[in-house]
């Protein structure tokens, strides 16, 4: 046996061993996240208020814009103080919580996506049947199950990877732990967690994106039946900003975990991470309102005499 000291701090080198970027990223990331905060939590208190919005379909989105707000708050509060400070680590049980939160919150997103089709589906399909479809006792079950699906795969990951051995380098690569990097950092043998990663994910992913491609086709199909234009404009309109979301979301998870370990670039998972884990949850707000007349008329109602958010 060769003697090794045991890691207990990591430190993590996402963008910090740049000076002259991290003058550029602060603000940024500082915006991105002011405007995620405010773009989320504002859907939720829209929805709370706002009582032509007291439907499924709105309290979906809304835990999924708490959701968004809860997984950049894990990751660029963190990132932010990095920026500012020469004293970059966190420690091994920081790590451990960090890692359980983020993927508990992204696998919770992704069955809340999948579960926000299934609910477009019965409005569309069946609109008259729609309040007794999606009754509480259909919608709080699905709710419950996104997140307990998120806890269980969060656990099995996170005891996994920190059963591991950590004797070499601390310098975790990345902007937050994830488990790629941690692995790679690893003296132990990985191959179980890797196995445990790409089944776990790609199970995950095959059962949400066919949840999401069946509602789909049978939206599709009652589209087509529609007899009236502006219904057949309602509903794509309601159905595109959901699909967009769930395609960026559901293509950067599978860039970054349902592949070899032998094809992993940490520099370019970097930057895919922070695309899904820090501009998505920005960008959500924007394609869930836009495009939504119900949520435009809402906001109208609950935030028109705000004059700065009323311009926004």
């Amino acid at each position: 046996m060769q003697n090794v000291t045991k890691v207990t701090l990591f430190v993590l080198k996402g963008f910090t061993d740049k000076p002259d970027l991290q003058i550029f990223l602060f603000p940024l990331f500082l915006v991105i996240y002011l405007f995620t905060l405010m773009g989320n939590l504002g859907l939720v208190v829209l929805v709370t208020r706002a009582s032509r919005l007291h439907n499924p379909m709105y309290y979906f989105l809304s835990l999924l814009s708490c959701v968004d707000a809860s997984l950049s708050s894990v990751i660029i509060p963190n990132m932010l103080v990095d920026f500012m400070s020469k004293n970059k680590v966190i420690t091994f049980f920081e790590c451990a919580a960090q890692m359980f939160l983020i993927v508990t919150l992204g696998t919770t997103e992704c069955f809340l996506l999948a579960a926000m089709s299934y609910d477009r589906y019965v409005a569309i399909y069946n609109p008259l049947l729609y309040s007794v479809s999606m009754a509480p006792r259909v919608y709080v079950p699905l709710i419950t199950a996104s997140y307990v699906g998120g806890i269980v795969n969060a656990s099995v990951h996170t005891v996994a990877t920190f059963s591991l051995s950590f004797c070499a380098s601390n310098e975790i690569k990345h902007v937050f732990c994830d488990i790629p990097p941690l692995l790679a950092l690893s003296c132990s043998d990985t191959r179980t967690n890797q196995l445990l990663l790409f089944y776990f994910v790609g199970s995950i992913e095959i059962v949400t994106i066919l949840i999401v491609l069946i509602s789909y086709g049978f939206i599709l199909l009652a589209i087509l039946r529609m007899h009236s234009a502006e219904g057949r404009r309602k509903a794509f309109s309601t159905c595109g900003s959901h699909l967009t979301a769930v395609s960026i979301y559901h293509g950067t998870i599978l860039f970054m975990y349902v592949r070899p370990s032998s094809s992993y670039a940490l520099d370019h998972d970097m930057i895919v991470s922070v695309f899904y884990s820090i501009v998505i949850p920005m960008l959500n707000p924007i394609i869930y309102s836009l495009r939504n007349k119900d949520v435009k008329e809402a906001m109208n109602r609950v935030f028109g005499k705000l004059w700065f958010i009323n311009k926004v």
